[in-house]
């Protein structure tokens, strides 16, 4: 044996999953584990809070961050074509960002500004150190609120334009720091599929369907839910964070993932399955399956931050444990994914992969030739998700035979 789960590990995982659905805090779950050929499937729950149709191991879910991971293999399969250079300047496809301002301080006003040093490369989108970011410890800041008010972050509290617009508002804002200078959370990975769409001339959802989905068997990943497979997909909650009532934050029938969006956005915008989702795992495990070369998937999924860089990245992960619960805390970012850099946990060092708010934990583990998905229908208001999370990595690691 020796390369699957040994059962009273798998007896375990289940329980703990078992005591959170039972808790009445956690409506349903899929969890998938995978090692070598063996892959273990828990479905537990029911859709609604309140009942209804049981979970299935094809329930659909909003994916959330765990997107980022995914459309990150857009860009690389066109470095792989030498059709993008990690050190090209955007400026060709993305002449809104030419010419860029910086803010002289975070907090400053938004016309109190210095030239940037350099122009902005493919390298600065594709780690997150372009300079614009969702940056939690700027919150308040004239910079942050003008990128709210934009709707150039996902329906917070205005809905993303179409990719065009988005470049232009995006583009009448000044950096909040120098190109590479620090890492900053999420916009990269939107700014990421209009890279892409503008490279390719098809649309980011379209070029990855083709070079991605269709080739790895990701049927039922896009980002949204056709009418004949709406009903596989539940209410997403974001519980009160007061009184933990559960509150529906998007609806299945008519919310904003049953029609095709303005903005296809690789932040946060695909839908996927467990299934789905190992099966792009696995293509990275397995070093890139034809999709991708090694060295893409090597690139992904090491660590790509400086020590400076990287100061800000566990500044964001320690400093807001209290509303992250916790999540986030790996020591390195890849591309488009969290890599472990050190031992804080059950996870083995190299791990890499990502969590969502809405409730999804995607990652793998190279020492271990281990998958896990576990996703949920409760987004990350209250800490009852991220808790099961920390739960289902903490057993399935014990569940290594």
């Amino acid at each position: 044996m020796g390369h699957g789960f040994s059962a009273t590990g798998l007896a375990r995982l289940r329980g703990v999953l078992e005591r959170h659905v039972d808790s009445g805090k956690i409506p349903g779950v899929v969890a998938l584990v995978g090692r070598g050929d063996e892959t273990h499937v828990e479905a537990l729950g029911t859709m609604r809070h309140d009942g209804g149709e049981p979970m299935r191991r094809d329930t659909i879910f909003r994916m959330a961050s765990t997107s980022k991971p995914v459309s990150m293999a857009a860009a690389m399969a066109l470095l792989d074509e030498c059709r993008l250079r990690l050190d090209d300047l955007v400026d060709p496809w993305l002449p809104e960002l030419a010419d860029r301002r910086v803010l002289k301080r975070i907090d400053g006003p938004l016309d109190d500004t210095v030239p940037a040093r350099r122009p902005i490369t493919v390298r600065d989108v594709l780690t997150c150190t372009f300079g614009l970011g969702m940056d939690v410890t700027a919150l308040g800041t004239p910079i942050m609120n003008a990128v709210f008010e934009r709707g150039l972050t996902p329906d917070l509290p205005t809905p993303m334009p179409e990719q065009d617009e988005w470049m232009r508002r995006l583009g009448e804002l000044p950096l909040m720091y120098q190109p590479d200078e620090r890492w900053q959370y999420h916009i990269g990975n939107d700014l990421l599929g209009v890279l892409v769409s503008r490279v390719t001339g098809q649309t980011f959802g379209t070029f990855l369907r083709e070079r991605i989905f269709d080739p790895l068997g990701m049927k039922d990943t896009a980002f949204h839910v056709s009418a004949d497979r709406i009903h596989r997909l539940p209410d997403l909650y974001a519980p009160d964070p007061q009184t933990g009532e559960f509150a529906v934050w998007d609806p299945a029938d008519g919310g904003r993932w049953s029609r095709t969006p303005a903005f296809e956005g690789g932040g946060g915008g695909l839908v996927s399955t467990a299934d789905d989702y190992h099966a792009y795992f696995r293509m990275l495990l397995n070093g890139g399956e034809g999709i991708l070369s090694r060295p893409a998937v090597e690139l992904m999924t090491t660590n790509r931050l400086t020590p400076e860089q990287n100061a800000f990245r566990n500044a964001m992960a320690t400093q807001n444990v209290h509303v992250s619960y916790g999540q986030g805390q790996h020591g390195g970012w890849g591309l488009g994914m969290a890599v472990r850099t050190y031992r804080g946990d059950y996870a083995s060092v190299g791990q890499f992969g990502w969590d969502g708010g809405s409730g999804t934990s995607t990652y793998a583990d190279p020492d271990k030739q281990l998958t896990g998905i576990l996703l949920t229908q409760v987004g990350m208001s209250v800490p009852n998700s991220a808790q099961l999370i920390h739960d289902f990595w903490t057993t399935v690691y014990q569940a290594i035979d």
